[in-house]
């Protein structure tokens, strides 16, 4: 993507995440949260790569070397299809989990089976790293900000 276009879409995106965050700024606190904590560190991203796109431009003006964006040569294709293949199932899977059990349970759950199966982390290590992680999902989302998730549609069924 030529430079000059590259400047233009991190402007884009900026302008989005600006209109985000002061369209959010008049809600009530819990609505707005997630768009203006979201917004505002879009808008920061999207300015600094705008500024490192006109960087660049001026750079490539100026004769640089301009960064090369071609895969690796180095992974054969089979085996990057293949991991590609295997990232959209994990998230596919988290998104159904979520959908049957709900954010709370699904968090734990996904993420003890992705250490167990897809890393080298041992069980101990898995459960560690879960118990942590839904540590801290709890308490911030659930305790600290309170904003409990709903239940799944397994809970639902079950009238649990």
């Amino acid at each position: 993507m030529p430079t000059r276009a590259r400047a233009a879409f991190s402007l884009f995106v900026a302008a989005l995440a600006a209109y985000a965050v002061v369209s959010a700024w008049s809600w009530p606190s819990k609505a707005g949260l997630f768009p203006l904590v979201m917004g505002t560190a879009l808008l920061a991203l999207a300015l600094v790569q705008f500024v490192l796109d006109l960087r660049s431009k001026a750079e490539a003006a100026q004769g640089a070397a301009a960064m090369e964006l071609a895969p690796s040569a180095e992974v054969a294709p089979e085996l990057a299809r293949r991991r590609t293949v295997a990232t959209f199932a994990w998230m596919a899977a988290f998104v159904v989990l979520v959908f049957l059990v709900g954010f709370s349970l699904a968090v734990p759950l996904f993420m003890f089976s992705y250490l167990m199966l897809q890393s080298s982390a041992g069980a101990w290590r898995s459960l560690a790293l879960t118990a942590a992680a839904w540590g801290f999902f709890y308490g911030l989302f659930e305790r600290l900000l309170r904003l409990p998730f709903g239940a799944g549609m397994i809970q639902t069924w079950l009238g649990l």
